[in-house]
């Protein structure tokens, strides 16, 4: 959307300049053009001027995690999910676990004529004599998007328990928030936190992400990743790729970078010939401790760690208070948007 904008931005200011050719565009025009320029590509930090006002005026609004955030209304269900041992690490066995959940999404995406269903699946690797590790499974379809939300949970449990043990539970209340730091805070629980949001991986990740954050040998602290998945409906995926593929033509004048998208473009097509949809994705990683110091020691080596795998982290500063909650089964019900 910002890209978007930055073009939009750059094509109302050559339609002030080309006016000026006939009449005289009023002076405020000019400066109207400029000021949003400016908000839009100025960024000092990872962020725009713009982006960084909406996150400081959210963090203002917001002041912790509010109940709207994770109890929007409709029917949601978790379960715990336990895959036969060395799933992940296989990739044959990962293959094929990846295929069967790509199934689960296509139908998900199909039951409705807008977005709005989320399935997320959240991994937790708890490190003492030997890995502990547990992943949940949650849907979320608000009301109105269907007639019918029971029949669609079921038949996504029946999807889910073709991938492993399949264990319909209830998750524990959200732990609260006591105290907070320059990048992490403090829960009711006696443990700190601080969460990333990944906002690139490599292609040749091959799907591997999961061993290489959280089961490696050479980890060391628990780590929490969750990711939420919004797939979308059939006809809303080739609309997308429609106008994206418009988009990199449009306006990509470098001409790798062109290449580029019309690879992308041609996997992308193929991809939904043969019935798949598109997902939209949001991936978090939470690091743990027992005072802030340990979680500030976790926070340097995950960063470390990301980027000898060229995995991108955004720590997400001024956000800790509500980011946590992304790498719980709670964060199945979120609004788009709850963490910028």
């Amino acid at each position: 959307m910002e890209t978007l904008l930055t073009k939009a931005t750059a094509g109302a200011g050559c339609a002030v300049l080309m006016s000026a050719l006939v009449a005289p565009p009023p002076m405020w025009s000019f400066g109207a053009v400029g000021a949003a320029a400016a908000l839009l590509n100025v960024a000092p930090g990872p962020r725009s001027l713009g982006r960084w006002a909406a996150v400081g005026y959210r963090r203002f609004r917001e002041r912790t995690a509010p109940a709207s955030m994770t109890e929007r209304p409709g029917a949601t269900a978790t379960w715990a999910l336990y895959l036969d041992h060395g799933t992940m690490q296989d990739p044959q066995r990962r293959a094929s676990f990846h295929a069967g959940f790509s199934r689960a999404m296509t139908f998900a995406g199909g039951q409705a004529r807008s977005a709005g269903i989320q399935v997320h699946v959240t991994h937790h690797a708890t490190l003492d004599d030997c890995t502990t590790h547990t992943q949940t499974v949650s849907v979320h379809i608000p009301n109105g998007l269907t007639g019918q939300p029971d029949r669609i949970l079921g038949t996504l449990e029946g999807e889910f328990a073709s991938l492993g043990t399949l264990t319909r539970i209830t998750p524990e209340p959200l732990p609260a928030v006591t105290g907070r730091g320059p990048g992490w805070t403090a829960l009711d629980d006696g443990r700190h936190a601080s969460t990333a949001r990944i906002v690139g991986w490599p292609d040749e990740t091959d799907g591997d992400l999961m061993p290489k954050l959280l089961l490696g040998q050479d980890q060391d602290g628990d780590r929490s990743m969750a990711i939420l998945y919004r797939p979308l409906p059939a006809a809303q995926s080739h609309r997308s790729a429609k106008w994206q593929q418009a988009a990199g033509e449009a306006f990509t004048t470098d001409k790798v970078k062109r290449d580029a998208h019309e690879i992308a473009s041609g996997t992308t097509h193929g991809a939904l010939v043969q019935g798949d949809t598109l997902v939209d994705v949001d991936a978090y990683l939470t690091v743990w401790g027992d005072t802030p110091a340990a979680v500030t020691d976790a926070r340097w080596r995950a960063s470390l760690m990301a980027d000898r795998h060229r995995i991108r982290l955004d720590w997400l500063q001024g956000q800790q208070h509500r980011a946590h909650v992304m790498t719980t089964p709670h964060g199945v019900s979120t609004r788009k948007g709850a963490i910028l």
